[in-house]
This record gives C-alpha cells, structure tokens and sequence, in this order.
C-alpha cells in the first residue's frame, strides 16, 4: 500500500519554523494499528489522517504514542493541503472529528483560520508541584483541559526549562505556561504534553482554545495577536467568540512524499 504524506510547518511563514505536522489523505480508514505506526515513525508532534466525507473530510491525529482528540496545527496543515494540492478551488473546508464535532478551515487573505471550541479555564489553589516540575513558581495556576501557568514576564516563560518527567506525572495533564505579551504581542506561551509523547509542542493551536477566552477576559479585548516561544517560534491569530474561538495562522509547506507499508 502506498500512502501520500506531506509536511507542512504550521503558524509560520518560513520552512523550518512554526510546528511541523505530517498530514496523510487516505481514500478510507486504514487499522488504527497502522496509523499509530506511522505516526511513530514519523515522530513529529503530530499526524493527521483524513478521509472524504460528502463534501468535507473526516479527520483524526495521532502523537508519536496516542491519539488526540483535538490538534491546532495538524487542523491547518490538512487545510493547506487541501487548499494547495487536492482542491484549489475551495475557500473552505468542513472536518468531521470523532470528539468535538465540525471544525471549519477557511482562506483568510494569507492566513487559514479555523474555527475550534472554546475551552475555558477555571482558577485553582497554589501547585507547588507545577512549580517544582516547571522549575520557576507561576503567580497564578488554572486547570480545565490542560493546566495553566501564569508568569507576569514573557522572559520568564521564555526561560523555563522544565523537568519533563515531573510534568508527565502531574495527573498525566498538558501544561501550558503563559504570559502577557509586547510590541504588537498579546501574549506568549509554551506548551508541555510529555505524558502523551510530546516534552514540549512547538505551537499548539489547541492550547489557544484556553489561551484565548483567558486573555481575552484578562486584556478586555477579543481579537488577540500570540506567539508561542518554543524555539521554532510561531504567531496565532485569536478571537474570542464565547463558545468558539478563531484560530489563524499562515503555513510553510516542507515535503511531499509516499508511504509504502
């Protein structure tokens, strides 16, 4: 069998920088065996799998060691895929996820932007063993679908070097790290998930499903502009929607290839 594969570099403009996210169209489903395997192999944050479905896809990501339920920019690499190479004519594209439902990719000038659920977060009391994993204490801690910590300084998120294997023992939950922002930035941020196979995701769309209803409230503003400070770096446009939130960015494309399995 053999199966396209590209990689694409999501939320920047450049090769080689945002976060790269293999994407592979299959004309159907093949065993989740064999999808988890290459996966592994490819060992990128993740890799997205999509099928068709009436006039949309249906569309699945797996880490290098699980599947997710959700993922930022595995989302916009299989729109810029489909954009560029299996339907230049589209200015949309509708995916059908087993776990939140329909997110909807659209061209927007040069950037994509999807449309993903919001995911708030809701304070919670003193972690210090967050802050002893993370190796820096927050000023502020929130949990919810991931738990969040709040530095006052971008240098200090910037800074972190986390002990990767104290984070994959906090419940087994992603951390993010966050921080208010300059010079045009609304706010920065990293990520940790090394529990499901990931020390740290170079720019997670996802992430932004919280980030973004947390410093819209904080700010007083819903249109936001972020960067995550990994050392690929990558900027995320954001809009606050109450129960949605937009999340948009550009993309670089890297590779094109096949499988053979």
């Amino acid at each position: 069998m053999r199966i396209p594969i590209y990689q694409v570099d999501a939320f920047t403009n450049r090769a080689c920088g945002g976060n790269p996210a293999a994407v592979c169209p299959l004309e159907g489903w093949i065993p989740d065996a064999t999808m988890q395997a290459i996966a592994a192999e490819n060992n990128l944050s993740e890799t997205a799998f999509f099928v068709p479905d009436g006039d949309g896809y249906l569309l699945r990501w797996f880490t290098p060691t699980t599947e997710v339920e959700i993922c930022g920019h595995a989302t916009l690499a299989s729109a810029y895929v489909v954009f560029r190479f299996l339907s230049r004519e589209r200015e949309r594209v509708d995916f059908r996820t087993l776990k939140v439902g329909t997110l909807i990719v659209r061209r927007m000038g040069e950037e994509l932007a999807m449309d993903f659920p919001a995911r708030p977060l809701r304070p919670a009391g003193p972690y210090p063993a967050l802050a002893e994993a993370l190796g820096k204490a927050p000023i502020e801690v929130y949990d919810g679908w991931a738990r969040l910590a709040l530095y006052e300084h971008a240098s200090e998120v910037e800074a972190l070097a986390p002990d990767f294997g104290a984070v994959a023992r906090l419940d087994r939950i992603n951390v993010i790290a966050t921080a208010r922002g300059g010079s045009g930035i609304d706010f920065v941020s990293r990520f940790f998930a090394p529990a499901k196979g990931i020390p740290e995701d170079p720019v997670t769309g996802g992430a932004h499903c919280a980030l973004a209803p947390f410093w819209a409230e904080r700010l007083g503003k819903s249109r936001l502009r972020a960067r995550q400070v990994s050392k690929r770096l990558g900027d995320l446009y954001c809009e606050h929607r109450g129960e949605r939130v937009t999340i948009a960015g550009k993309a670089a494309f890297y590779m094109q290839g096949a499988i053979e399995i």
